[in-house]
Order: C-alpha cells, then structure tokens, then sequence
C-alpha cells in the first residue's frame, strides 16, 4: 500500500490523496480574530444573569431597579421616600393567544435629582456608580441595574430610555433621552432639553384612579416632588399578578421599608388569569385604619395599603429614616493576600513615599497606632518603611500577621438594620394575623465584613391553616422573590426545629400552619449567589446567626400558643362549673335553708377567680389590661380576635394578653407546661392539721387548735395554681 504524503498548498489548504480539506488555524490567523468585549456586549447576550430570563421577570426586574435606586437615592439624601410606579400596556387590543405585550414603565421618586453630566454614565454605561468600592449598605452594589433595564427594553423595542431629572427646586428639569451602544459601553443621547413638566402631567390622567387621585392632591402632586428623577423605559414584558408579580414586589417593598410611600398603578389588562395574591388574607383596607390591630407606629393609627380606581397606595408606615449609614475601611481579617499586595500598590501609587505605618491605620479599620507598631515589628520593619520598600516576603509575613491578629470586630455604623418597631410596622401594614414577633440580633462578621440578621414573624388571624408557612427573603431592604430554594435564608427556615414552638413540621421542610416568616439581611456586601441578585449565598456564619434569629421568634410564639392553650382549657373548665352551679345552689338551699342566689353568687365568684386567666382583656394595643404595669417584654405585639374568631369558651377579648413581661411570660410558660394535678414547683409551707401531732414552739396560735376547712387531706402537700402572676391553692372543697 503506497501512502501519500501530505503537502500544504500555497493557500494554506492541505491536500491528501488529491482532496482539498479544510485550513487549519494558526496563530496569526487565531489572534487576528481577537477583540476586546464589552461589558454591555457581553450582558446583552446573557441577559438571564442580569434577571432578564423571561418577558414576566424582565418586567419585574426593571421595576426592581429603579424602586431600589429611588430608595437609595432618597435615604443618602434625607428625604421621605415617595415613590409613583406606572406601567401602561401599550397593546391593550392584543388577542387572547399573545401571552407578552409592549409595556411603558415610570418610575418617578422625590429624591435629590442626578446632575445633568452624570446622567448618561448613570443610565448608560454598565458597572458604573458609587457604591461597588465602598463598605456601606446599600441597595445597589454593582452599577448594572437600571442601564441594564433600558439596554433591554433597546433590544426588545427599539425605543431609548427618557429620563427626566430636577436637582434643583427652582430650576427646571432635564429631559434626555439616551440610549446604550453595547460596543463601546457609552450612551448616545437623541434628546436633550429642558422642561417645567415635572412629574409628567400626562400620567394624572391615565386611569379614572388616578384622576380622583390628583384632584385629592395625592397623586404626581407638585408640592410632593419639588426635586426627583423620572425614569421611563419601554419593553416586551408580561405583566400577571401572584407570586414572583409586581405587585408582589411593591408590597414586600412597603413592609421592608415601612418610611416610604409607594404608589403603584397597574395595566389595565393582565396577561393571564389572576393568580392567588402573595398573602393570603393580608386584605387590602379601603382607607379604613379600624379595620386594622393597634401598633406603635406613626402615625398613630396603622396605615392600611388602599386601592382607588385600580390604584394601590401603600402608605407611610412610620415617619423616620433608617439610621445615617457610615462608610468604614477594609477589615484586616476580611481581606486576602493579592487584594492587600493590590492595595499596597494603590497607596503607594496614591501616596508618594507614604510609609507602612500610615498605610496599616488609614487604610483599615479596627487598626490603633499601637497595633500598626506591632504589626510592622512583626515583618521586621520600623515605623518610617515606605510601602515602597517592602519585599514580597514581607508582604505575606504581614496577611499571617492579620489572620493571627486579635483585633476588634468592624465598626456597625456602616448598618441600617430594619429595626424591631419597624420589622412590626411593616408586618401589619401587610398581614391581617393576631400575633407578630420580631427580633433583631447583633452585628456579625464573615470575611472580615459586618452584617446582622433580623427576623419576624406573623402567626394566626386570616392566614391560611393547612398551608406551609410562607417565607419573605430580604437582603438589604429588597425583596428576594426567585431561587428560594437556593437561599441561606430558606435552608436556615428549614433547619429550624419548629416542632419545639408548637407547630406541625415535616422532616427538612417548612412548618405547617398560619405562619408567614420574614429575614433580612443587612451588610455592607450582600453574598448574592448571582449578578441578578435572587438569593443569599450559604455561608455558615450568615446561616447560623438566620437560625438564631429565627429561634428567639419561634419562643415568644411558643409561649402565646402555650398560654392560648391555658386559657381555653381554664374557659372550658368554666363552662362545667356554669353548668351545674344553679342545681347546686338549689340543693344547698333545700338542705341547709341559705339563700340560693348568695350561694350562686359565691360560687360563681370562686369559679372566675381559679379561671382568672380566661378573662384577660386587651387593650387598642394588644397588651394586656391589668392593675400592674411591668416591663414589656420586647418585639411582640398579639391581636385580639372577634368572640367568632376566638377558641371555644372563650368570652369576646379573652385572647393572651399582648405583651408580657419576661418574667411574667417565664411563669406562664412554667405553669402551662405543668399538669393541673401536679403539686407546685415552688416549696409551699404545710398547715399543720389538728391530729398530727403535738404543736411545736413558735407556731402561730391557729396551727394548735382546730384545722382549716379548705386545707388539703391528711399528709397531702397543698397543690397550687398560677392565677394572675399570684400562687392559690386549687384543693380546697369544691368541684375545682
């Protein structure tokens, strides 16, 4: 068999047996296709990183984007947020078969404005802003949101975003209209002017909602928005309500961030049927504040989100700011071997000459003057090194000497956690139920960066019985409405043994019953699992701070379901009591001749005193009506039911009392867990009985004659019984 040789030809084809086939590459030729590529390039072919992945979250994301910079914007500036979302369907007429549509989002808020040279690199360049290199919570992180919502809408629709932005009260507005070129990063503005049509007037008279809005000043009012931005981004979506739905968002939006004022007007046509609204039985008010339980909250009465013409208003829950969060450096301990040779480079770059020293204090926190002594006599260096001067050696001898380091936590200024009151504020804005816990724990650390955890809880009144609970995932403030499964927040629910609080619960899956669950999570950088920043990332010191935060809810609801179980079965006692007491009246009175309506009265009289705890009153607030005021015991507010909605036995108002002190509630939880025939698990002092013996010295006279009628038998140990914070004795003659 002769074998041919192959031979390459003279344009670079090679030829075997007489065939041409195909050339190969070479390197020249592979680098001459080389090219840089874009960050908008990239994320316009990748959109499902950026939450784009369906017509339905794409026009969910976009809102997203814009309430968030709006909050943000707000809050930095120390303005109320009042914040107008308008969608309109731009294809009302579509057939029954289409399942998407062209719609028109607006956003408009009544912050600070942007100014006019900022506004293309804000709306048009991926990965620009403010907040990715700084350590201070926030909503926004990585400057990709609301570019990436007007590059969508571009290539669905064609159409530029418009932007209209006044920083100033007393001049007017900015209205551009700009939009991305994915090659270069930049924004190509087409529209450029200014106008006095701020908020846009055209929006009052959408919908007859709106109209009746306006003309009551609560709508676009001019007053409201003296200052602001409006952004206007048009795009295929599909808008249907239920879960992972806009309306979802806005509502989870208003319990996170009970301070601001949301106004939200929908399409007039949904996509698809209506399916079931996010939580079940947390009722929209029609602007009746009775219909809703006390909470401490400004204003007094609870704000109760309203519906008017289609348009739904979730209310200002409390008239105060987050706390003002503060920017901090670098922790030691969170940082890592190239990023600190990095940050060497910067300051040395930054600081011409600058010396070790002054790097270690200015450049971290958590870092005194004594410490950056200690740190430069561990690398062999004195307190004049420049950064210059450092060897590589010694560079990594300094990161060992970090992580080998006692050093403080990072400063918690740079956190705006929700807070108790508000956690409180929020739930009842947004659950109808008859009892709420919240918890805030303290600050943590992981990889050197600070968070804290918070949670709350919402029990009983409308929510559905026979359901799992439902979890509500924060993370800075922001509803995390996809991936649940994949988040901390979920696993930690999970994980939690909430067969220990009273509660129905199947192996590694969440608790059955009216529960709804909420978990925020504030830090200076959220670990998102993804660019599109739907779920928390599993680290086991955010999952175990979750699970704690969880557990102190999970007790004080333990201890209202104990003591609601007391009280039924002290009502259900009472009901026998009150159905053989007018007999024994009547048959005392024929024995001994005594008047058988004092008997009656008598022992009715005992009867609501050993049944004290069933007649528990609530006040407006849910606490508890009674002579003493102890302390309050801290993030718990409980709802008394209509006598329909109450246990059975149960008078109208005769609910746990609302809020406990703790060493009320310790008792109560001591005395509910404990049988009624069990003796008391306090030492109670015998009453001596007459025949037991010879009276001893010192006894009080009483103890030496004749014995008490109501003591308990012969060698018996008196059995007691908690009624109202106070020890009796449940033995004495009598049906009880």
């Amino acid at each position: 068999m002769t074998r041919v040789a192959e031979r390459p030809s003279a344009e670079g084809e090679t030829k075997v047996s007489g065939k041409k086939t195909a050339a190969r590459a070479t390197a020249e030729s592979m680098a001459a296709k080389q090219r840089d590529i874009s960050v908008s390039e990239f994320f316009a072919k990748n959109r499902h990183l950026l939450g784009f992945d369906n017509p339905r979250k794409a026009l969910l994301t976009t809102v997203k984007e814009a309430v968030d910079n709006s909050l943000d914007a707000c809050e930095e500036a120390g303005i109320l947020p009042d914040i107008t979302v308008v969608i309109e369907d731009l294809q009302p007429d579509r057939g029954r078969e289409v399942k998407q549509s062209r719609y028109r989002i607006t956003v408009v808020d009544n912050g600070p404005g942007i100014v006019r040279k900022q506004v293309e690199n804000v709306f048009g360049r991926l990965l620009f802003g403010s907040k990715f290199h700084r350590l201070k919570m926030s909503r926004g992180q990585q400057g990709i949101g609301i570019s990436a919502a007007g590059m969508y809408g571009l290539i669905t629709t064609g159409k530029p975003m418009l932007i209209q932005t006044r920083p100033r009260a007393d001049q007017p507005a900015h209205h551009i209209e700009l939009a991305m070129n994915t090659k270069t990063n930049r924004a190509e503005v087409t529209v450029d002017e200014e106008t006095e049509d701020f908020p846009l007037a055209r929006l009052k008279g959408l919908t007859a909602g709106t109209r009746e809005l306006a003309q009551r000043g609560e709508f676009l009012a001019a007053g409201a928005y003296p200052t602001g931005t409006s952004v206007t981004v048009e795009l295929e979506g599909r808008y249907q309500k239920g879960r992972g739905s806009v309306d979802e968002f806005l509502e989870l939006t208003a319990i996170a961030n009970p301070h601001a004022r949301i106004t939200f007007v929908p399409p007039s046509r949904e996509s698809a049927a209506e399916d079931e609204t996010l939580l079940a039985g947390a009722g929209r008010g029609r602007g009746s504040a009775d219909e809703t339980p006390g909470v401490t909250a400004e204003p007094e009465s609870p704000a109760q989100t309203t519906e008017t013409g289609g348009v739904v208003v979730f209310p200002r829950g409390v008239a105060e700011l987050p706390p003002e969060t503060k920017e901090i450096q670098p922790h030691p301990k969170g940082i890592e071997l190239g990023i600190l040779i990095q940050m060497l480079k910067d300051y040395e770059a930054a600081e011409k000459g600058g010396t070790l020293y002054k790097f270690l204090q200015e450049r971290f926190c958590r870092v005194s003057s004594s410490t950056a002594s200690e740190f430069c006599q561990t690398i062999k260096a004195t307190a004049r090194t420049k950064v210059s001067d450092l060897e590589p050696a010694q560079a990594e001898a300094l990161f060992r000497a970090f992580q080998e380091a006692k050093l403080a936590p990072p400063p918690t200024d740079c956190l705006a956690p929700i807070g108790v009151r508000q956690l409180l504020a929020g739930m009842l804005k947004g659950v109808k139920a008859e009892f709420y816990a919240a918890s805030s724990r303290e600050p943590e650390v992981y990889r050197g960066r600070p968070f804290q955890i918070e949670a709350a809880i919402a029990f009983g009144g409308d929510l559905p019985k026979d359901e799992s609970a439902r979890v509500i995932r924060f993370a800075n403030r922001v509803p995390l409405l996809f991936q649940q499964s994949a988040c901390s927040s979920f696993k930690s629910v999970t994980e939690t043994n909430w067969r220990n609080y009273d509660l129905q619960q199947p192996r590694e899956s969440l608790p059955v019953g009216p529960l709804v669950i909420m978990i925020h999570m504030a830090s200076v950088w959220v670990p998102f699992t993804s660019e599109s920043k739907e779920a928390i990332a599993d680290y086991d010191e955010v999952r175990k701070e979750m699970k704690l935060a969880l557990m102190e809810c999970g007790r004080k609801l333990g201890t209202y379901l104990k003591k609601r179980a007391k009280m039924k079965r002290e009502a259900e006692r009472r009901d026998v009591f009150q159905k053989y007491i007018g007999e024994i009246s009547k048959a005392l009175s024929a024995i001994n001749g005594s008047d058988a309506s004092r008997l009656y009265e008598a022992l009715l009289a005992q009867a609501k005193k050993r049944t004290a705890i069933a007649d528990q009153r609530l006040d407006d607030e849910g606490k508890r009506i009674k002579d003493e005021d102890p302390a309050d015991q801290d993030g718990v507010i409980i709802v008394a039911p209509t006598p329909a909605e109450g246990p059975a036995g149960v008078p109208p108002g005769g609910m746990p009392g609302g809020v406990l002190s703790k060493a009320e509630a310790a008792r109560l939880k001591v005395a509910s867990l404990a049988k009624d025939d069990e003796p008391a698990l306090l030492d109670v002092r015998e009453t001596p009985r007459a025949g037991r013996g010879k009276a001893k010295a010192g006894d009080p006279p009483s103890s030496k004659s004749k014995p008490e009628a109501s003591g308990p038998a012969h060698g018996a140990k008196p059995r007691m019984r908690l009624v109202d914070g106070k020890l009796v004795r449940v033995d004495e003659p009598g049906l009880f």
